[in-house]
């Protein structure tokens, strides 16, 4: 499976070294929308969205206090819907979508997608989506899936992976794509674990926010920490996991690689370790894959 990492979504709240942990307190920081995309057997999948066209046309939606916080660039170029076209892809080719949870930048392009499936922990529907539990005031945008998606419901029941309990989403047809529970961050928050040749990414959402908290010495910049808190629907909770992505680190590195949604010391690892992963024998490096289709089937 080809695997593409995308920033759909760039944030630029104030005081650099308190949310990136270095730089000047006087000059803005850079968060990113960390997201996937799969070349699946059955299509494209899109692991987040991050911020949406729908988001873009009408900002006001994502919540003045959000927008004045975090500051989003809000480029219409940064959406998911139009890296795809850009990589040579159409709308329809995405046909599942599998989130982390449904936070307004995770879950905003969801509606450019409108023939996508859309995968789901269950816990995470019932508070944002049915309302069978109650949700925090103002936590979730349901506007983002006005257009009523096709949902897909996962629950904790899975096979091993790493310690973990993993539920493979796709079915067996796709059994190197998994959602993991990580809940904490809210109720139904998941990681998504993807096979890359013979090692693995874990998407860990939210579960923890900056890179330095999954290292041996844990640290977290002062004003990441503090927002990180005040999100939190389980600390308890979301601590221990974060815990276990520690232990996970420690003893898998080299087996799984492992990074979170706005951390953009992570992503642009990521695209390094890619952008390597891309080279020839001899040094030099390819031009982006070409992307062509056979009788609708994506190759």
């Amino acid at each position: 499976m080809r695997i593409h990492h995308l920033n759909t979504g760039t944030m630029c709240p104030i005081g650099q070294r308190l949310v990136n942990g270095t730089g000047s307190i006087f000059r803005r920081a850079r968060m990113v929308c960390h997201c996937l995309l799969v070349e699946t057997h059955d299509g494209l999948a899109l692991v987040d969205t991050g911020i949406g066209l729908g988001d873009i046309a009408d900002p006001p939606r994502l919540g003045r206090r959000w927008l004045r916080q975090t500051t989003p660039r809000l480029d219409p170029a940064e959406t998911a819907v139009r890296q795809v076209s850009a990589l040579g892809y159409s709308v329809d080719d995405v046909r599942h979508i599998l989130l982390t949870h449904l936070d307004r930048d995770h879950a905003g392009g969801i509606g450019d997608f409108p023939k996508a499936r859309i995968h789901i922990h269950r816990r995470e529907h019932d508070m944002a989506v049915s309302g069978r539990i109650a949700a925090p005031q103002g936590r979730y945008i349901t506007a983002q899936w006005a257009h009523g998606p096709e949902w897909a419901l996962h629950g904790d029941d899975g096979e091993a992976w790493f310690g973990f309990k993993g539920v493979r989403a796709l079915g067996d047809r796709n059994p190197d794509i998994l959602m993991i529970p990580l809940p904490g961050h809210t109720s139904g928050h998941c990681g998504i674990a993807v096979r890359d040749k013979d090692k693995w990414l874990l998407h860990a959402g939210d579960a923890y926010f900056f890179h330095g908290q999954i290292e041996a010495r844990p640290r977290t910049p002062l004003v990441l920490g503090f927002f990180q808190r005040r999100v939190d629907m389980d600390r308890a909770t979301r601590l221990a996991n974060q815990e276990r992505l520690r232990a996970l680190k420690q003893r898998h590195d080299g087996e799984v690689t492992i990074f979170n949604s706005h951390d953009a010391v992570d992503y642009e690892n990521c695209l390094c370790a890619d952008h390597a992963a891309l080279r020839n024998e001899d040094g030099t490096r390819d031009n982006a894959p070409i992307v062509y289709k056979v009788r609708g089937e994506m190759r």
